[in-house]
């Protein structure tokens, strides 16, 4: 395992989009928000996603040059139109629209359409916690699940996220896919030649397995049965119908080079003080940090987390220690940057305080 300071992984990402004809101010968005990602933990829609998301590029499904467009509706609701570019700068503009609107109406929703994957829906609802907002950050994606009952691909792993503010304790932030497990965590099993839990999916025959390959052959399977499903399916009707954009399986997958992605955001930014004054409402939110941490605890549990807790601890963390990338992404980082004529990724093996 080699390790990359966070600052290292932004210039490194930017001079790699760069190359590819992003933008400069539009590769600084990406980068950052790939990289929060790994400071988060989230290795699985971290920097490691460069390659994949650059192999698009070059396919001509996506588009680097592209920056999405704001159409107001109401005073209280706007359009995004991503225009086939990054989903990161469509939700990036998508999010400060809504955080605009809610800063005077109260509440702002945004529809975005033509996009493509953003990544950590947490990034999203941390733009908005950063502006003292509420959130909601809704996405769809291409197929990966079945509908309950069903047996073959339909929707997808489509993440659900939310935030608020807190005073004196942590914010609230929830970002979690209605699935058992996140599709990249395969992914990420895929290329680091590791099994997954046999509960995660299913194999093409439909019978459990632990083979990663198998698994991205087969189906995702949703958490919590019907209930999951159910979740899915409102990603899609949130994202995808309402947007225009994709939905009811004809989202593309990020690894087809046939066409674009075309995948549909819903964001809402809500002001937190709208009942009350924000000092109560964030003394509430801190009563109700301390009520979830001070709760009594299940036996072999030593520490009850708020939710979105974990991975801040986490941030703290690798802000000190680096980002951990095995040997294999590190090569295909390198690759990218080789192709493009800009400097390798730096890295260094972890320092003895990092190791404890």
């Amino acid at each position: 395992m080699q390790h990359i300071a966070a600052s290292d992984a932004i210039l490194f990402v930017e001079a790699v989009l760069v190359g590819n004809g992003v933008p400069q101010d539009n590769a600084t968005i990406v980068a950052k928000c790939l990289v929060e990602a790994d400071l988060r933990g989230v290795d699985t829609h971290g920097i490691n996603r460069i390659p994949s998301y650059m192999a698009r590029v070059r396919q001509g499904v996506l588009d680097p040059r592209a920056s999405p467009t704001l159409h107001q509706v109401t005073p209280a609701v706007a359009q995004v139109d991503g225009h086939n570019g990054f989903g990161f700068l469509a939700a990036h503009v998508g999010m400060a629209a809504a955080i605009k609107m809610a800063q005077e109406m109260g509440i702002g929703m945004v529809s975005v359409k033509h996009s493509n994957h953003f990544g950590m829906s947490a990034w999203v609802v941390q733009q908005a916690l950063d502006a003292g907002m509420m959130s909601l950050v809704f996405t769809n994606s291409s197929p990966a699940l079945p509908v309950w009952g069903g047996k073959s691909k339909l929707m997808g792993v489509s993440p659900i996220a939310c935030g608020a503010p807190a005073g004196n304790g942590r914010p609230f932030i929830v970002d979690m896919a209605p699935s058992v497990a996140a599709r990249g965590k395969i992914y990420k099993a895929l290329r680091r030649g590791e099994k997954i839990p046999k509960d995660w999916a299913l194999d093409k025959d439909g019978k459990q397995t632990d083979d990663p390959a198998r698994a991205l052959d087969g189906v995702m399977l949703p958490m919590g049965g019907p209930k999951g499903s159910a979740l899915a399916v409102m990603m899609d009707v949130f994202s995808g119908v309402l947007s225009g954009s994709a939905f009811a399986g004809h989202v593309t997958n990020p690894y087809d080079p046939s066409k674009p992605a075309d995948v549909g955001h819903f964001l809402v930014a809500i002001k937190p003080d709208l009942f009350m004054s924000i000092e109560e409402f964030k003394e509430r939110m801190d009563y109700l940090y301390d009520r979830i941490r001070g709760s009594d605890r299940m036996a072999g549990i030593d520490r009850i987390y708020f939710p979105g807790e974990l991975e801040q601890l986490m941030k703290e963390q690798r802000l000190n220690s680096g980002i951990p990338l095995v040997g294999a992404e590190v090569d295909a980082l390198n690759n990218e940057a080789h192709r493009v004529g800009v400097q390798q990724l730096a890295t260094s093996l972890p320092s003895e305080k990092s190791r404890l």
